[in-house]
């Protein structure tokens, strides 16, 4: 990099900003604790401040005549949040009315970059040149095309296993020392660490491709269809990139039930061991990578959401326009529908009347129906209309005053012990009545498998009905 580029970095980017500020220490120990070490996601204001007021009252605390932070902690995490200074990213989510903040990958990095400061008592060198030679190893035969090479890697590496095997069982077993030990969890944690960072910074990169596609939208001038071709075109290319791939490779293998117990197993393993002083969050580690690629993820349906949501409204806002052109048209032709323009040709008839021969029916010879809507005066006879007058009402509150004054509460009767206390007096309307009961305090259920017979009289004759066996419960 050239001096230009040095200087436009050191004026413009947030992370080198953080490192001039007066309160960098804060916002670094404040920040990186509670976003980094202990890998929340987007957490809202109110939780935040009052996070951040504990962190400002135990620093004030040392000095409590002139505090060294005498702002409120939601001032801090404004400034923090805005356009001069861009280490917290300030938002809403979708389905909440509250601001929740979320780290920046420029704080990410400044914050790596401190930590990567303090003096490490070990230093590893053996672990890293493992991991590059084994990293060409898979570049070199991963791309081999020739069937006798690839064989004969193959073969190597199984004599090597098989040496391996026969030291074992001759009892020569080789184990990893202490300082091996520590250079390979040292390469681990630092690896481990690193890529919850890159979570955040992809997350970022998904943020930039969508504002990119709102920035083409609101500058599209042309058809529907070509746009949506556009617009499927660029997330197609943000899933077939290299960043894309990658993350998705990342995000099967970490979905795989097989791999997360191993890597709970090979954890909880080293965690055990002596010779290491094993980090109690890096136990957990691959939890924390499954919750970050999970935001990832969710930043990326979000993001399809809100681009659907957009598109939408750029849909409505096309409708819109169309119907202000039929109404401008209708009002236009009410305009000139009294004083017609001059111009144009006039004719007698709009059209000439085309009639072909076969369209004409034949003749059909129907004979003239006659109605007669009046009764011959012989035809006319007496009509009983006494069955008119003859209806009946069945008070229904009679019947359920009747079962209340026979069953006590919490109590049941058969139907047929009612009717034998309280005589049926309006035929079989009355048993509908009681079957047909819907106050709140009595139930009436049938049993299908068994018979219940009422007896009653109906005018001068005997009347008997069978039906299924009632009973009555009061509640």
């Amino acid at each position: 990099m050239d001096y230009e580029a040095i200087n436009v970095l050191r004026e413009r980017h947030p992370a080198w900003r953080l490192l001039r500020r007066d309160h960098a220490p804060l916002v670094l120990a404040f920040l990186g604790r509670y976003f980094v070490d202990e890998n929340n996601g987007a957490t809202s204001a109110s939780a935040l401040t009052t996070a951040l007021e504990d962190e400002l009252f135990t620093l004030n605390a040392t000095e409590p005549d002139t505090p060294r932070f005498p702002k409120p902690a939601g001032d801090y995490l404004e400034d923090w949040a805005a356009a001069g200074a861009g280490w917290l990213r300030r938002f809403y989510p979708l389905g909440s009315d509250e601001i929740h903040y979320d780290a920046t990958p420029a704080f990410e990095k400044a914050y790596s970059w401190v930590l990567g400061l303090q003096i490490r008592p070990f230093v590893g060198t053996e672990s890293r040149l493992q991991t590059i030679v084994e990293l060409l190893r898979q570049m070199v035969h991963g791309t081999e095309t020739d069937p006798e090479a690839r064989l004969a890697e193959l073969r190597r590496r199984r004599d090597e296993i098989d040496r391996e095997i026969a030291q074992v069982e001759a009892g020569q077993i080789d184990v990893l020392d202490a300082t091996a030990l520590r250079d390979r969890y040292q390469q681990f944690a630092s690896t481990a660490r690193e890529l919850l960072s890159d979570f955040r910074e992809v997350e970022e990169n998904f943020r930039s491709l969508d504002r990119a596609a709102r920035e083409h939208i609101a500058a599209w001038e042309g058809g529907k269809g070509d746009l949506l071709a556009a617009l499927v075109g660029s997330r197609s290319d943000i899933d077939g990139s290299d960043q894309g791939r990658s993350f998705q490779a990342f995000y099967d293998l970490l979905l795989s039930e097989a791999r997360q117990d191993e890597l709970s197993e090979l954890l909880r393993r080293i965690g055990s061991l002596d010779e290491v002083e094993a980090d109690r969050r890096l136990r957990t580690i691959h939890h924390d990578w499954a919750e970050a690629a999970e935001r990832t993820q969710q930043t990326v349906r979000q993001i399809s959401e809100q681009l659907r949501r957009f598109l939408d409204d750029q849909v409505w806002l096309e409708n819109r326009r169309v119907l202000d052109l039929v109404r401008a048209v209708e009002a236009n032709a009410l305009a000139v529908r009294n004083s017609p323009p001059s111009v144009g040709l006039e004719v007698d008839e709009p059209g000439v009347a085309i009639a072909l021969p076969f369209e004409r029916p034949l003749y059909d010879a129907r004979p003239a129906t006659h109605v007669q809507s009046l009764l011959d005066p012989d035809a006319e006879q007496e009509v009983d209309t006494s069955a008119l007058l003859a209806q009946s009402f069945i008070d229904q509150g009679r019947l359920a005053d009747q079962i209340r004054a026979t069953i006590p509460r919490r109590g049941s009767a058969l139907l047929s012990d009612i009717v034998e206390m309280h005589p049926i007096e309006q035929g079989a309307a009355e048993i509908v009545g009681y079957l047909a009961l819907t106050d709140d305090d009595i139930d009436v259920a049938l049993d299908e498998d068994d018979e219940t017979v009422l007896d009653y009289t109906e005018g001068d004759n005997l009347r008997r009905a069978r039906l299924p066996k009632v009973t009555v419960t009061r509640q």
